[in-house]
């Protein structure tokens, strides 16, 4: 069973968790969610367990539950729920270290809340990493059916992402991806694309030096140790269709070179996954959308395929696919 976590619950996790629960009740992947049943019991079936894994999953969601310090209002933020959002991410977190979670999946959270009540990190990704002792190791990957892209620098602004570009990094964020491709998505022989940083990726030096400084010696080193690895790709090319059928993963060299091309090709299906953990993570790669939150107009198509995902990835680290 996987464990979802509930997000702010001002927005729309709540709506999205009943969405997925019907979509997914007869065919799973079984979640439990990790919540206020107060919020989720006007929009669906629950069943309250007092331990994780217990109850039925077709007849009603189970529920962990967590109680809220503020009544939820959709779309307004409340710094007094805060304690209950991330404790919902550390009882998924520690019941995935144990085993007794195949994944965890995360449903969004409003940073800019959590930060006003004390929150110091960038984001779930960088959260999970120190809660399982992995800070320093997490890369992220976006992933939908067309494409799965890494970006080596990820929540700064783009000056900071370019003078925190080196060498080390890009070969990491490979590294990770080409073992996580591996362990968890099947693929036995990973095909990495990796990215240029400027326009036709530097056009030999004439619009930049970091290919030739940066990029092109990681690849090289990466290839030495036997990874499939290429580039530096252009990165107004490499997102086209046939270019796409070149290779299993692209390594980008900053947060929107990777997400634009994912979140255009498709938007509703895109999984954000965190590799380099010693748990499976997934979540649905949106926002909280507080403008939309209660009025039943949220698309659920992420967050279901972020546990469809989720659910394959344990299967495979069970031995079972």
């Amino acid at each position: 069973m996987l464990a979802l976590t509930m997000g702010d619950p001002a927005g729309i996790g709540p709506e999205i968790t009943a969405a997925a629960w019907r979509t997914l009740r007869r065919g799973g992947p079984a979640f439990c969610a990790i919540a206020d049943p107060a919020v989720l019991a006007p929009l669906l079936p629950i069943s309250v367990v007092e331990s994780f894994g217990t109850g039925g999953f077709a007849d009603a969601l189970p529920v962990l539950p967590l109680q809220l310090a503020a009544r939820v209002q959709p779309g307004q933020a409340q710094p007094a729920n805060a304690p209950a959002v991330l404790a919902s991410i550390r009882t998924a977190t520690r019941l995935a270290q144990q085993g007794i979670a195949g994944a965890i999946v995360t449903n969004p959270i409003n940073k800019a809340m959590l930060k006003a009540a004390g929150f110091t990190h960038p984001g779930h990704t960088e959260f999970l990493a120190e809660l399982t002792g992995a800070a320093g190791g997490e890369v992220m990957m976006l992933a939908c059916p067309e494409l799965r892209v890494v970006p080596v620098t990820i929540h700064v602004s783009l000056r900071d992402a370019i003078a925190q570009l080196t060498q080390d990094a890009i070969m990491k964020a490979a590294r990770i991806t080409n073992a996580a491709l591996i362990r968890d998505f099947g693929i036995a022989r990973p095909r990495l694309a990796v990215a240029g940083l400027n326009p036709h990726a530097g056009e030999a030096g004439h619009m930049g030096q970091e290919e030739i400084t940066l990029i092109a010696p990681a690849i090289a080193a990466l290839r030495a140790a036997g990874l499939d690895v290429s580039g530096p790709w252009a990165p107004d090319t490499m997102f086209t269709v046939p270019a796409r059928q070149r290779y299993d993963a692209a390594i980008c060299m900053y947060h929107d070179q990777a997400l634009i091309p994912l979140k255009t090709i498709d938007m509703g299906g895109g999984v954000n996954c965190t590799l380099g953990l010693p748990v499976i993570r997934t979540s649905p790669d949106h926002g909280t959308a507080y403008d939309i939150a209660g009025r039943g107009l949220a698309d659920p198509a992420s967050l279901i395929a972020a546990l469809r995902l989720a659910g394959q990835m344990a299967a495979r680290r069970a031995g079972l696919s």
